[in-house]
């Protein structure tokens, strides 16, 4: 196939490492990852991006789209905007919050036909796995989502109720059941039980919000559902995990090989509680972000591969959920657009290089979903591309978001990492603030 385009850089990430080269583009797929000073062939375009840094598009597989039903809070239009922004090329879509939400297959079908026109990257879907659904499960795995979103506790919407454990036992092994390896359950994991023993606190204090969702909700939540994941061979992943004290429960489920992987956020990783002002809802999610010493072990844990991933875990609403009192607002951080500098500057100051942030954001994000031909630069892989700067700095201004509501916890926060466009499949979609039309495509598990 005849080469269409070329983009050179002195830094291209590849799965072999940050090197010079000129990556060879046709169909919308990289061709050849070849030298730097290769000749470029008769009829191909060169786009020459000097030193700034080319890195495989990012893939964001925790993100609240809310769209249709509350697209007031979000949609796909603008969330899928805000992620190009970032350098985020694939998203997949959690299945609550919209209405209706995505648990059964008529109910993916009628969000499809809603993203089908506004999506400017990318698009998955997960299914949901409620009490009453199991039933509904097999036909939403055959009709390709890429696995089964649960809740142990409350999920803040009435439409998407939680599991006890026996439901979660049979969710759990119907899914199990799928394929030759069994379809993924994707678990948020804290324990009600915990949570109804916790302080039952309400007002503006950030440090009472933080004592109504302790530690141990998640410890207790994690370590049952380990020991469910083992009794039927299910294949797990737990969600934006905040708890470092849960850590060696991971760290030796994993060394007795079960299936299990786990995910953390930006916000975990790069705010604290220490420094969240009272009333400043915009910090509220669930579980909560803590303390600095909590933060330093889930970096050490991502580090060493305890963790497995970083994602968003994108869930705004409307400003005016975000009241001052912790109790009664919206639990969830907008940060699709703010994802890759908010974890580069925190991961350089730390020792950590552009790669690890690859690692955790594209490659070990698409190898999680099946996405084989995201999350890295190499031939046969779709040319999905974000172009970073990586030692430029900005101030995080909420009214140069593309978020449907700019209300962000990273606001006035000066960050590393300018991203100066974003290519999906061989198509430059952002350049210079300036997006193309939508172009992504929604994907499913099957194809």
């Amino acid at each position: 196939m005849d080469v269409e385009l070329v983009l050179r850089s002195t830094r291209v990430i590849t799965p072999e490492g940050t090197r010079a080269a000129s990556v060879a583009v046709s169909g919308g797929k990289i061709t050849a990852v070849l030298a730097h000073d290769a000749e470029v062939p008769d009829g191909a375009r060169l786009e020459d991006l000097g030193d700034d840094v080319l890195l495989p598009g990012l893939v964001d597989t925790h993100v609240h789209v809310n769209d249709p039903g509350r697209a007031e809070w979000e949609g796909f239009w603008t969330a899928t905007r805000a992620a190009a922004a970032g350098g985020i090329t694939t998203l997949v879509d959690m299945p609550l919050n919209s209405l209706p939400p995505t648990t059964t297959a008529a109910n993916l079908r009628t969000k499809q036909d809603v993203a089908r026109s506004k999506a400017h990257i990318d698009v998955g879907f997960w299914g949901g796995a409620l009490p009453d659904n199991v039933r509904d499960l097999k036909p939403l795995h055959d009709a390709g989502v890429y696995g089964f979103k649960c809740f142990l506790s409350p999920s803040g919407v009435d439409e998407f109720p939680h599991l006890n454990q026996d439901q979660l036992a049979a969710s759990m092994a119907e899914i199990a059941g799928f394929g030759a390896d069994g379809g993924l359950l994707i678990v948020h994991a804290e324990d009600p039980h915990e949570l109804d023993a916790a302080p039952h606190k309400s007002g503006p204090k950030y440090t009472d919000y933080l004592d109504t969702r302790p530690r141990v909700s998640e410890d207790v939540a994690i370590e049952g559902l380990i020991a469910q994941a083992k009794r039927l061979g299910a294949r797990i992943h737990v969600l934006h995990l905040s708890s470092s004290d849960a850590l060696p429960l991971i760290a030796a489920a994993k060394r007795e090989g079960v299936k299990l992987t786990v995910e953390t956020c930006p916000h975990y990783l790069t705010l604290t509680a220490e420094e969240v002002p009272d009333g400043a809802s915009e910090f509220k999610c669930c579980p909560p972000i803590r303390e600095a010493a909590n933060q330093d072990l889930l970096w050490a844990a991502l580090a060493d591969g305890t963790i497995d991933c970083v994602v968003t875990d994108h869930s705004p609403s409307t400003a005016d959920l975000k009241t001052d009192d912790f109790a009664t607002a919206w639990g969830g951080i907008s940060g699709l657009q703010l994802s890759l500098p908010a974890i580069w500057t925190e991961a350089r100051k730390r020792g950590h290089s552009l790669e690890d942030v690859v690692r955790w954001m594209s490659t070990r994000t698409s190898e999680l979903v099946g996405l084989d031909q995201k999350g890295a630069i190499e031939a046969g892989r779709d040319a999905d591309f974000a172009v970073l700067a990586p030692d430029e700095t900005f101030t995080v201004d909420p009214a140069e978001l593309q978020h449907r509501n700019r209300v962000t916890a990273y606001a006035g926060k000066t960050l590393s990492g300018v991203v100066k466009s974003t290519w999906l499949r061989g198509e430059r979609i952002l350049h210079g603030g300036e997006f193309s039309e939508p172009a992504g495509r929604l994907l499913e598990r099957n194809n």
